[in-house]
């Protein structure tokens, strides 16, 4: 009869087991320095060698040459367990031995002796499927057990086993196989079966197991029973129903180049073959964050389940794209997989999904929106499009036409409060035209050094200098301060917001060392204030030119020719 890889290349000791070398070095030292636990607790992913190492750690304990950490394999005791008859090793399915009647039976077996064996072994599987009355059976007896019987849980659910069993237990993680690990031992097994390969094939079957040495034997078994002894990656991957790189690249391309319509014609193609939108949609978000981890880490990194084939085209197509642009791609795609979970037209969100992402691509952050208000519009040849939409132009008009518009009955009756008025040409803003040369006597006076910092008055002399570099908010704020000079350090004590202003203001630490002639510490500290500003407030100013100073601001200015579309609705005077 036939034996599955998986089974026929099962381990039978340690040095044969793929990955878990922790599990592996701490089992074999308790072993030989007789340090062997009454109960275990093997928890982790699927198919990554948890009852295989149950079944060694028993043939470990029983050889007739043991306990040992290598055994003989030959002997009854090892031979029967690698079948799965030995009478002393007792296999127990928890997910159908759950009750606590079960478990009343394995306690009342647990009093007698091995029938032959050293110890008497109760691998149970699937272990969190038992009851919480079940496991209050066992919990005395797994607590002191007699000393011929050691009890192994395994389970994938290790949050799912109470505490109170848990702390009786020594409790290993098994991890998911490395990706290089994985695809080592399958190139292996096809030598030993005959079977001819490549490393893209390979890479195929790993991805198709994530992670579970199981899961990519039985994918390799299927592929073996598919394509016979000669095995290609277009063919494994066809039949697996995983898509290629090659399909994924497209939607790269589509985003580089900012192609909606081709987006559009990617579902298209995958309707028309038949696939599954929401694994397509699954694999786009793992390609996205396999090209942030190789655009963060490089090349032939472990991070990425790929050969080093797949990780080069990785990086040729993330190299046009920023961190910030993949770490968007990839959580619009992740909200798109959730919602195609429970989507009646999984079609439409597809497309949906697709096209958020080349307008996503032309997103612009806002500290790139507010280095452009503060330095002016960006050159033409800037790489990327602006997302705030160019000043209008011209119109070109619309054809006339032959007869009266379906519409214009119902808008001739209806009034509006303001014509629309037509796209007026925007001129340059003279805030960035062309500079021109200064002369010497116009430039703004530089602060000299003072001889005796503790005896210039900080307050007016920052004031001052802030109002000739036109930072006039900044400099309300100093107005508003209380200024200390203690050797290596300026104090400035004043309210909430004038603090924030002096935190975020750039120019105070330049002014204070060209009159200290060297950098001060600047610290800002919130407490009442005792100048003469603060004491004696300047009335209230009209709103009218309130508003009208804000609005004469350069940078509002340069701000509103920027987005010819905004409105300032309000002007507030942060001194009130």
């Amino acid at each position: 009869m036939y034996q599955v890889i998986a089974r026929k290349y099962r381990p039978q000791d340690f040095s044969e087991l793929v990955g878990q070398e922790h599990v592996r070095t701490t089992l074999a030292n308790a072993i030989g320095q007789g340090r062997i636990a009454h109960g275990y607790i093997f928890s982790g992913q699927r198919g990554t060698g948890k009852t295989t190492v149950a079944r060694i750690l028993a043939r470990c304990l029983n050889c007739v040459s043991g306990p040992t950490g290598h055994p003989c394999g030959v002997c009854a005791s090892c031979v029967e367990i690698s079948a799965g008859n030995a009478p002393d090793v007792i296999e127990i399915d928890a997910a159908s031995n759950r009750g606590i009647n079960e478990m009343r039976e394995l306690r009342e077996n647990v009093r007698y002796r091995p029938a032959r064996d050293r110890f008497k072994v109760f691998i149970i599987d699937e272990a969190h499927q038992i009851t919480n009355e079940a496991f209050n059976a066992l919990l005395k007896t797994l607590e002191e057990p007699p000393e011929w019987v050691v009890f192994i849980l395994c389970t994938t659910e290790s949050h799912k086993i109470p505490t109170t069993i848990a702390s009786r237990c020594q409790q290993f993680s098994f991890r998911s196989v490395d990706f290089q690990e994985l695809t080592a031992r399958m190139r292996w097994i096809c030598e030993q079966e005959g079977i001819q390969t490549d490393d893209d094939t390979l890479a195929v079957l790993a991805q198709a197991g994530e992670g579970s040495v199981r899961d990519s034997l039985s994918a390799l078994d299927q592929a073996i029973a598919c394509c016979g002894a000669q095995l290609s990656a277009p063919d494994v991957r066809q039949l697996l129903g995983m898509f290629s790189l090659a399909s994924l690249e497209m939607v790269a391309e589509a985003l580089k180049n900012g192609d909606s319509g081709a987006m559009l014609g990617v579902v298209q193609e995958l309707e028309r073959n038949g696939h599954n939108l929401q694994h397509y949609c699954r694999e786009l978000a793992r390609y996205f964050r396999n090209l942030l981890v190789v655009k963060i880490a490089g090349q032939e990194t472990r991070l990425v389940a790929a050969s080093t084939e797949e990780q080069s085209q990785m990086a040729r197509a993330g190299a046009a794209f920023t961190e910030e642009d993949l770490t968007r791609y990839l959580q619009i795609t992740l909200d798109l997989f959730k919602d195609l979970q429970f989507s009646l037209q999984p079609r439409l969100h597809l497309e949906l999904g697709l096209l958020r992402l080349v307008h996503a691509g032309k997103l612009m952050s806002i500290e790139e929106a507010l280095a452009r208000v503060s330095s002016g519009p960006a050159p033409a040849a800037a790489p990327r499009p602006a997302p705030v939409r160019s000043a209008p132009v011209a119109a070109a008009p619309p054809p006339a036409r032959t007869g009266p518009s379906p519409f214009a009955r119902d808008t001739a009756k209806k009034t509006f409060a303001a014509p629309v008025a037509a796209p007026r040409a925007v001129e340059v803003p003279r805030a960035v035209a062309a500079p021109r040369a200064v002369d010497a006597a116009e430039a703004p006076p530089v602060a000299e050094p003072v001889k005796d910092p503790s005896a210039v008055d900080w307050r007016a002399a920052i004031h001052a200098a802030l109002v000739e570099k036109e930072l006039t908010h900044s400099a309300d704020a100093v107005e508003h301060s209380d200024i200390v000079f203690s050797g290596t350090e300026l104090t400035f004590t004043t309210g909430r917001l004038y603090g924030i202003a002096i935190r975020g203001e750039v120019e105070i630490p330049k002014i204070v060392q060209q009159l200290a002639g060297r950098p001060l510490k600047i610290t800002v500290k919130q407490g009442d204030v005792q100048t003469a500003a603060a004491l004696n407030p300047p009335a209230p100013k009209d709103d009218a030119a309130l508003s009208e100073r804000a609005l004469s601001h350069p940078e509002v200015q340069r701000f509103r020719e920027l987005f010819p579309d905004s409105n300032v609705r309000d002007v507030r005077n942060l001194k009130d």
